[in-house]
């Protein structure tokens, strides 16, 4: 059954205001939680914006051109949702738990961005992958100034800001793809469990940056 929030369809193929953000939320309308973006077609995401299939080419070159850039917004939109997230605590005082916090809230509100991300860099194709990835790379860049200020504003460095900024990133985006398909109860745990790894990182870096200072040689079990 069409989507309520589709655009009227009355003039198919004779609409002159169409817009590429109207094909984004025609898009978006069609996705589900248990559906990929690669298995979208032309002519259904157009029929759902009320358009013919040639309009379609006035602002994308191919699906998979409409594809990456739902990616692309789905990265951005929750990069401003965490960042906002990590702005809110005071002088780095519950950063990690409300950053975790935030990314959960998105995760039960239907966030479709937040969806998409997590479904294609799993089990998209090669290019939507790497779409993905590049998001993810923008996440760790932007946490690792983050890291980078906190730690000069605490007087404790870390080692390899780089390295941490990626090891959290990474292991947010694993445990929420798992955590998408579970049940909201188990959302508390998963925070509090999340909370606890992530720290873990960040202590165990400052360590080895305090080693690594010491000249104590650094031993793993």
């Amino acid at each position: 059954m069409p989507s309520s929030n589709a655009p009227n369809r009355r003039g198919l193929g004779r609409r002159p205001s169409i817009t590429r953000e109207d094909l984004i939320a025609a898009a978006l309308a069609l996705l589900g939680p248990n559906r990929s973006v690669s298995t979208l077609g032309l002519r259904e995401v157009t029929r759902e914006a009320g358009i013919s299939p040639n309009s379609f080419y006035r602002h994308f070159r191919d699906i998979d051109e409409l594809a990456v850039t739902l990616i692309d917004r789905a990265g951005s939109s929750l990069r401003t949702v965490i960042g906002q997230a990590r702005r809110r605590a005071s002088s780095g005082r519950g950063v990690v738990r409300s950053s975790v916090e935030a990314f959960f809230d998105r995760l039960r509100a239907d966030d479709k961005f937040l969806h998409l991300l997590l479904r294609e860099g799993l089990a998209g194709s090669d290019a939507y992958k790497q779409a993905v990835d590049a998001q993810l790379r923008f996440f760790e860049e932007e946490l690792q100034v983050d890291l980078v200020r906190l730690a000069e504003a605490t007087g404790i460095p870390l080692h390899a800001p780089e390295l941490v900024a990626r090891a959290i990133t990474r292991l947010v985006f694993a445990v929420g793809a798992s955590a998408m398909d579970l049940p909201p109860g188990h959302d508390r745990q998963q925070i509090d469990e999340l909370t606890t790894m992530v720290k873990m990182i960040v202590v165990g870096a400052r360590g080895m940056h305090a080693s690594a200072g010491t000249g104590a040689a650094a031993t793993v079990a």
